[in-house]
């Protein structure tokens, strides 16, 4: 089952520095796209299975899942110039053991600069598949190189291991992430939310603020970041769980000193939606928007809205179904706003005939209703296949984002511009 099978494999808040107001309305040309970086899977890594980041001048970060000096993931960056090439740094390169191995889902950026992330094995916790139960690594530049620090080890225990996720830095310096394994209750090993905190000795304590037991409250933390809103509650989905196996939505809230968990919705499958990979994001009136893989009225995917009602109660409405052939299938992103109310994502299969995945915009419409259009459809080579993570918008209204696979085998960074 894909599920499953995708997060242990691999395992919001995006953190964008300067690049998340859009100044102009999009009107998406066609043939837009351009390949910044094709992936050879040597010393540069590949499958840069990620959401970028940018940082004020205009570069990028990202992760890849392998390749590197010893072949088992990068951290890079990549840099613009003024002739329109963009060129790609590593900044480290994971030995596995202790180092950790095999990132996913990219990195997070804290005011400094210091750079954030998780790998899904390695570490010196313990065995777990037999190559570490994953760590969260920090960077720290100093001068032209960047050094790595491992913050934690996961045990594979009740801390959970696997995390296949970015992690979310809160006002306080605080790491949150999800685990989709660990986390032992009555041998569900469900996986966990967790949370790390920077100590007055300079090292970092890693605590579980919920371990998901199967039931009502879900199971199996998703590849999507999670999301910290400004009073300090962290919003999430699983992957499978709740009353219909299908998934859930939650809410962790910090009460009298302890974690409260709240379940916003048990994700009912078709024609609902049903099994949410990627994370949630919120718009200003607070109602929490996302994608599920399956689900929808074709059951091949959706984009759905939860809201807040009068009585405290959440309410589930599927914004659009995804349809076989051209339309593009089975999104695991997690989804974008721009400044004028318009969603992007992206789907990881569907649109072009070998099914390699599309960039899709929804456009909110009279009546409540929602219009999809789709910006891009990749074609494996040259451009990309299989865009499993979400896109970031720049200050012009430019898209950017990553493929796992395609452009000369081992995934690209492209760009579309409207």
């Amino acid at each position: 089952m894909l599920i499953k099978q995708f997060s242990c494999s691999i395992g919001k808040v995006l953190t964008v520095v300067a690049f998340s107001v859009i100044l102009v309305n999009l009107a998406w040309a066609a043939n837009a796209e351009k390949v910044l970086y094709r992936f050879t899977g040597g010393n540069d890594g590949g499958d840069p299975a990620a959401q970028l980041i940018f940082d004020s001048s205009g570069n990028a970060y990202g992760t890849t899942v392998v390749g590197g000096s010893f072949t088992f993931g990068t951290v890079f960056k990549l840099t613009p110039h003024a002739s329109g090439k963009w060129t790609v740094t590593v900044l480290h390169n994971f030995q596995s053991g202790a180092d950790g191995k095999n990132p996913y889902g990219g990195v997070t950026m804290d005011a400094k600069g210091n750079l954030y992330g998780t790998t899904v094995s390695g570490g010196n916790g313990g065995t777990c598949t037999g190559d570490g139960c994953g760590t969260v690594y920090k960077l720290t530049r100093t001068g032209n190189s960047w050094n790595e620090s491992i913050l934690y080890s996961f045990t594979g225990g009740a801390d959970g291991f696997g995390p296949g996720g970015g992690v979310v830095l809160d006002q306080l310096g605080n790491l949150y992430g999800t685990t989709p394994d660990g986390g032992d209750i009555s041998g569900c090993g469900c996986g966990v939310v967790y949370q790390l905190a920077p100590t007055r000795g300079g090292g970092w304590k890693q605590k579980v603020i919920h371990t998901f037991t199967g039931g009502k409250d879900g199971s199996t933390g998703s590849l999507g970041s999670l999301f910290i809103d400004k009073a300090g509650n962290v919003y999430g989905v699983a992957e499978q769980g709740g009353a219909h196996a299908a998934g859930t939505a939650f809410k962790l809230s910090l009460v009298s000193g302890k974690w409260k968990m709240s379940t916003l919705d048990e994700f009912r499958g078709t024609p609902h939606a049903g099994f949410p990979y990627g994370g949630l994001i919120s718009d200003a009136a607070g109602s929490l928007y996302g994608t599920t893989y399956y689900g929808g009225a074709n059951g091949l995917g959706s984009v759905f809205r939860l809201t807040l009602g009068s009585t405290g109660k959440w309410s589930e409405s599927v914004l659009y179904s995804f349809k076989a052939g051209t339309d593009g299938n089975s999104p695991t992103s997690t989804l974008v706003f721009d400044a004028h109310g318009n969603l992007y994502g992206t789907t990881s299969a569907g649109g072009d005939a070998n099914g390699d995945g599309t960039v899709f915009k929804l456009t909110p419409v009279s009546g409540g209703k929602w219009k999809e259009s789709v910006v891009h459809r990749f074609k494996n080579s040259p451009d990309g296949s299989q865009p499993y993570y979400g896109l970031v918008l720049d200050r012009a209204g430019n898209l950017y984002g990553t493929t796992a696979i395609g452009g000369a085998g081992n995934g690209v960074v492209f760009e579309l511009t409207p």
